[in-house]
C-alpha cells in the first residue's frame, strides 16, 4: 500500500467509533486543530502544577488506549462540538501521546496522512532528552511531513521558553525514538540522558523504539504498556548480547528510514511475533 494512503486512514487506536459525529465540521487548519486538542485535554502533570486534584476516576482515563473511548469520556461530561472550549473539570486527563493520538486521529478522520511519533524531546529540561510524543503529517502543497507538538499550547510555550513553531517542530529538537538509540549505540549520546523522572537509559530508549515502530504501524500503544514480546524486560534488567542489539539497531533504522522503507516495514511488522500486542487487547491487525 501507499503509505500516503495507509496514514491517511484510521487504525483501531485512532477510530472515532460511535461518537465520530464529534470530529463533524473540524476546521481545515493545523493551528485551529490543536487547539480543539488543548481545549478538550489537560495534561496529568500540568493538572498537578496548577494544584488540581484529580479523582481517582479521573486519573483512571489515563490507561484509555483508543480515541473512541476518549470520546465517549468526553461526550459524557459535554455533549457539545469538540470545537467550545471545555473548562478544566471537564476536560479528559491525559499525557503526551494522547495529545497527539488525539491530533493524528482527527487528521485522519480528514483523510490527511497524519501518523505519531515516539521520542524525545529536548526542549523539557536542558541537556536531557525527555520521553515524548509528537505528530507527524504529510503537508501536500510542501512535499514534506511536518511534526506537530499539540501539547505545546501558549501556556507550555511560555513556561519551557520555546523558540521554535509548535507546529513545525524541527528534527533536532525532537528526537525520534531510532534516532535517539543510535545516537547512544555510537557513544554520541550518554543513554542515561534519555528518559523521564527516574526512568533513563538505554533500556527506556529500547522501548521507546519499540513503541515508535508499532506507531508507524498504526499501533499507538499506552507508553507504560509491556511486558510482552520486545517489552518483555526491566529497566534494571542487563543489556542483551551484540547479536541482539545489532537486531535492535535493524529495527530502529527502520524508523528512522520509514519514508524509504515504508515496505519494509510494514513487512517486518506483519512477520515478527515478537511486535504481537497481548491478544486480550482484540486489537484488529490491517
Amino acid at each position: 500500500m501507499d503509505p500516503l494512503t495507509f496514514y491517511s486512514k484510521c487504525g483501531p487506536m485512532t477510530e472515532a467509533g460511535t461518537h465520530a459525529s464529534l470530529f463533524g465540521n473540524l476546521p481545515d487548519d493545523m493551528a485551529s486543530l490543536c487547539k480543539i486538542v488543548q481545549n478538550n485535554m489537560i495534561h496529568v502533570f500540568w493538572a498537578e502544577r496548577m494544584k488540581i486534584k484529580l479523582s481517582k476516576a479521573r486519573r483512571s482515563t489515563l490507561q484509555i488506549r483508543p480515541i473512541s473511548e476518549k470520546l465517549e469520556q468526553i461526550a459524557k461530561t459535554n455533549s457539545n462540538a469538540l470545537t467550545a472550549p471545555r473548562n478544566l473539570g471537564q476536560r479528559q486527563v491525559g499525557n503526551c501521546r494522547d495529545f497527539t493520538l488525539f491530533l493524528v486521529s482527527m487528521l485522519r478522520h480528514k483523510n490527511i496522512p497524519a501518523r505519531a511519533r515516539c521520542g524525545f524531546g529536548t526542549y523539557f529540561e536542558p541537556g536531557r532528552y525527555i520521553d515524548h510524543w509528537v505528530g507527524e503529517y504529510w503537508n501536500a502543497a510542501e512535499k514534506r511531513w511536518i511534526m506537530v507538538d499539540s501539547e505545546l499550547d501558549p501556556s507550555a510555550v511560555q513556561t519551557y521558553n520555546i523558540s521554535f513553531d509548535p507546529l513545525d517542530v524541527p528534527a533536532n529538537e525532537f528526537i525520534t525514538a531510532g534516532r535517539a538509540w543510535k545516537m547512544c549505540r555510537t557513544a554520541k549520546a550518554d543513554p542515561d540522558k534519555f528518559g523521564i523522572l527516574d526512568m533513563h537509559g538505554l533500556r527506556f530508549v529500547w522501548g521507546d523504539v519499540v513503541r515508535d515502530f508499532l506507531a508507524l504501524n498504526k499501533i499507538e500503544i499506552l507508553p507504560w504498556d509491556g511486558g510482552w514480546g520486545f517489552l518483555n524486560c526491566k529497566l534494571s534488567d542487563p543489556l542483551p548480547n551484540e547479536g541482539t542489539l545489532k537486531l535492535y539497531d535493524k529495527i530502529a533504522q527502520l524508523t528512522v528510514d520509514i519514508n524509504e522503507r515504508f515496505a519494509e516495514v510494514r513487512a517486518y511488522y506483519k512477520e515478527e511475533p515478537m511486535f504481537r500486542v497481548p491478544s486480550e487487547w482484540g486489537i484488529r491487525e490491517e
